[in-house]
């Protein structure tokens, strides 16, 4: 008994420690690589994020985020206009019956170093570390010593089981890397590729002692092209790729990969210059899991974000191809107006 419980549960573990993501990464950026943090017009960005999951078919899958950015400029000895983001990521996921809980905190640094003479393209590099700690409740789970057969065949379920758990919560500290660049090529056209590593000092977790495992470093690519159909519109592709590897050096693929693609297109409402005002609808698809319909809606310094995945997969007739609901509301902009006149020409950007 105790063998499958230690089991399932680091199976449990190793899953949630990986795979806690979202569908709107581009509005995510340090969970997809911290490289990409800063990547914006403007100073500050604060982004509040939830998903909810799997309703239709179990408990749900909740997940909360809270990321915060803060950009400004450095001179670095061989690169001016350069700058640097400080970012935090907050991430709070609880799974299932048994509220297995995901706490994620990680401070991240990102130096964006300026590399174009007739064009404006930046070379990023990022690091990132902070506390992870997972947790459950064993009391809201329930185990075999707990069934008990009557005499007319049918089972009753007892209030407590004997099973004991030598901790029910562990921390343990996590830590990634990225590089990226970005820059603006001919006719406008925007563009980002990036690679990232997490979990790159291979911590080691357990619930009971003597039966830990190392979680395996997690490789993503990231890309992303907005191109300009008219003066004020924009059409844009984004992809993400996700791979588990016991080794990075030399190569040892592991457990499951995730690809996500998509294409988006942008309508610019404002009707001043100095107003920013944008509708933006787009699909996105997680390989062999979802198709995901988004809607973006852009005021003055307010993102609103909704996308809902559809499910494809094996769960699709269970779930009724009802997956997951995620919401984003993000605010961005400058600390002062010389900062945004400073900034309107040099700066590390995607438009969307």
């Amino acid at each position: 008994m105790k063998k499958i419980i230690v089991f399932l549960f680091l199976y449990s573990f190793k899953l949630s420690a990986q795979d806690v993501g979202y569908s709107q990464y581009y509005d995510q950026p340090m969970l997809r690589n911290p490289a990409l943090a800063g990547i914006f017009d403007g100073d500050i960005r604060v982004t509040a994020s939830y998903r909810n999951q799997w309703e239709s078919v179990t408990v749900p899958y909740r997940t909360f985020g809270l990321s915060a950015e803060y950009k400004t400029p450095f001179h670095a000895l061989f690169s001016e206009n350069s700058t640097v983001t400080y970012g935090l990521q907050v991430l709070r996921d609880i799974a299932g019956t048994s509220e297995f809980s995901t706490t994620q905190i990680m401070p991240a640094v990102n130096s964006s170093f300026f590399i174009g003479r007739e064009k404006v393209s930046y070379i990023s590099v990022a690091f990132m570390g902070g506390l992870m700690q997972q947790r459950f409740d064993p009391a809201k789970l329930q185990f075999n010593d707990q069934f008990v057969m009557g005499s007319n065949g049918t089972f009753s379920i007892l209030p407590s089981s004997q099973q004991t758990f030598d901790q029910t919560s562990v921390s343990y500290f996590d830590m990634a890397a990225g590089v990226s660049y970005n820059g603006t090529l001919k006719n406008e056209i925007d563009l980002f590729v990036g690679a990232a590593g997490y979990h790159l000092n291979s911590p080691q977790v357990g619930f009971f002692k003597g039966n830990k495992i190392t979680l395996n470093k997690r490789v993503s690519l990231n890309a992303g092209l907005s191109v300009p159909t008219s003066e004020m519109n924009r059409f844009i592709l984004y992809a993400d790729y996700f791979r588990q590897f016991r080794r990075i050096i030399p190569m040892d693929a592991v457990g499951i990969s995730t690809m996500q693609f998509g294409a988006m297109y942008s309508w610019d409402l404002s009707d001043q210059i100095d107003l920013s005002k944008n509708f933006t609808l787009g699909v996105l698809y997680r390989k062999n899991d979802a198709i995901i319909p988004v809607v973006r809606l852009e005021m003055y310094n307010f993102l609103f974000g909704l996308s809902y995945d559809v499910n494809v997969d094996k769960l699709a007739a269970a779930s009724q191809r009802r997956g997951g609901l995620e919401v984003i509301v993000s605010y961005r902009g400058f600390l002062s107006s010389r900062n945004e006149s400073r900034r309107q020409t040099l700066c590390p950007t995607f438009r969307r």
